[in-house]
């Protein structure tokens, strides 16, 4: 599960005016030390480290934590960044933080692909150095589409002009067809593999589905139901497609939120935390309705928002004219994306609840920020919003 679809939701559940829950707070100070003590042992013996500049990001607390640092050892200067799982006292999103996992699945896309992947330099599986696991990657500078405000509110994505607009579409597609390019996924990422997952995109789709489930029968050990929630997974089940074509390696959480562009062109892809081994079709329904969520929220506000921006058909288009795949059902994975930030909106909504700062309302569906557009997709009546 995702850090960034969390932080997404969260951001989006806070324009509302829900405060977010309580989160872990870190004396940067600290911090610094550990960090010198702990890079001083991966360096050559002899090898001095000096750590400055430690700073934490307003964002923190909600799922995996973000570091931010400089490292001089061996007369070089390193920006750099350290990811940390969070702590059980801020309930976290999701069950499990498999950050080493992350630190692999960089590393493959960094030597199999031309995608712009951050150096990744160490992973920490023991928790005793910052009380956590965590994993240390070079920071990279560039602009990132904001969440808050999300970016089609006004934002350097809404200021520029249609032609650089397309230029990041384009590009960001064009890392999704470079994602899936990447040979013999099912071996080169057999780590990701879930359990009774084949190799075929109906298989391991099939197997995503379970995973989602369970994730949701974990919500729901300390919070509510969703009927809208189950009456989704139903429809999913349903209307499963049966697709023989290989699995490939997905991003996972494929939106320009997670990219750092510079002039318009991706420079470093980021939030690996939901990689998996599926359908192409599952980042493209991701991409679409992410952004898709952000203009249903803009519609709430009275805002113009990016309606001609990362429509389905225009992603499908290009991501055909890249790789010669026409995508196929893109109208059930951008189903099985509202389902997906429909979960994570209610384990958010109830770790509101849990902290005080929300209310839990009569109707759990009351939860889900999305709720009316999710049951206009299951009831056929949404896609000339995302068309």
């Amino acid at each position: 599960m995702s850090t960034s679809a969390a932080r997404s939701a969260d951001d989006s559940t806070h324009q509302s005016e829900v405060a977010r829950p309580s989160c872990s707070k870190r004396d940067p100070e600290i911090l610094r030390e550990r960090l010198e003590r702990w890079l001083s042992a991966q360096l050559p013996v002899g090898t001095a480290a000096e750590v400055t500049h430690v700073h934490l990001p307003d964002a923190n607390g909600m799922s995996s934590e973000t570091i931010l640092f400089d490292a001089v050892w061996s007369g070089e200067r390193y920006p750099l960044v350290a990811r940390v799982a969070p702590a059980d006292s801020t309930m976290p999103v999701f069950p499990r933080y498999d950050l080493d996992n992350q630190f692999q699945v960089m590393t493959q896309v960094r030597e199999h692909s031309s995608v712009p992947v951050p150096v990744v330099y160490w992973s920490e599986t023991n928790p005793e150095p910052l009380g956590a696991p965590f994993f240390v990657m070079a920071r990279v500078s560039g602009q990132v589409p904001p969440d808050v405000m999300p970016y089609n509110f006004g934002s350097w994505v809404t200021e520029a002009t249609d032609a650089q607009r397309a230029l990041l579409q384009h590009t960001s597609v064009e890392v999704l067809a470079k994602l899936h390019d990447i040979d013999r996924p099912w071996d080169r990422f057999d780590f990701l593999r879930l359990p009774d997952a084949g190799p075929t995109a109906a298989e391991s789709l099939a197997a995503h589905i379970r995973q989602q489930r369970e994730y949701y029968e974990w919500t729901t050990l300390s919070g509510p139901r969703s009927p809208l929630i189950e009456r989704s997974f139903a429809w999913l089940e349903e209307n499963r497609p049966d697709d023989s074509s290989p699995a490939v390696f997905c991003w996972g959480d494929a939106r320009i939120g997670n990219i750092m562009y510079e002039d318009f062109r991706p420079v470093a892809v980021l939030d690996w935390e939901m990689a998996t081994l599926g359908p192409r079709e599952l980042d493209l329904g991701w991409m679409a309705y992410l952004h898709r969520f952000f203009e249903d929220i803009a519609e709430v506000a009275g805002l113009g928002g990016l309606p001609d921006f990362l429509r389905v058909d225009d992603i499908a288009a290009t991501y055909e004219e890249l790789t010669g795949h026409a995508p196929r059902n893109l109208e059930y994975y951008t189903v099985y994306a509202a389902l997906r930030q429909a979960t994570i909106m209610l384990r958010i909504q109830t770790r509101a609840i849990h902290f005080g700062q929300a209310v839990a309302p009569e109707d759990p569906d009351d939860m889900i920020m999305h709720r009316a557009s999710l049951e206009a997709m299951l009831d056929g009546t949404y896609g000339e919003k995302l068309r």
